[in-house]
């Protein structure tokens, strides 16, 4: 049991923001990480996991109805739940996930960027996901 769930808190109820502009904002910035990983389902090397991730983070923020919508999806939903309640992630999704930014920001730096300014860059933040992915996201148990 997670130290949130411990406390009573429910960490799936919405806090949402009182200042119109500011529930405006975190509803446009959770729709546009909706439409990014809707894209990365459909191209190889997008991430999907990590806009959903930061979608549920701005739906929580404003709309109670979308973050119910979003974690109740029946592909992603329940990867959603575990991480929010601090459950971790399959050990399969993330060996999935470290292989493709492995192969991807690899393949990317090596072969499909010239600028080295933007190789630098792209193979920084690569590495950093990578350490999050390794160090920070917990193998949900079986």
């Amino acid at each position: 049991m997670t130290i949130a769930m411990e406390e009573g808190k429910n960490v799936h109820k919405a806090i949402e923001s009182n200042n119109l502009f500011f529930k405006i904002l975190w509803v446009s910035l959770g729709s546009f990480f909706v439409a990014l990983a809707a894209i990365g389902v459909a191209l190889p090397g997008i991430p999907t996991t990590p806009f959903l991730i930061l979608a549920a983070a701005c739906y929580i923020r404003s709309s109670q109805k979308l973050y119910d919508w979003l974690i109740s999806n029946k592909t992603f939903g329940p990867y959603l739940k575990n991480y929010r309640e601090g459950k971790g992630i399959p050990k399969k999704a993330k060996v999935l996930a470290i292989s493709m930014i492995i192969l991807f920001v690899g393949s990317s730096v090596i072969f499909g960027i010239e600028n080295l300014n933007l190789k630098i860059t792209v193979g920084i933040l690569g590495l950093t996901g990578l350490l999050y992915v390794i160090f920070k996201v917990p193998v949900a148990k079986d």
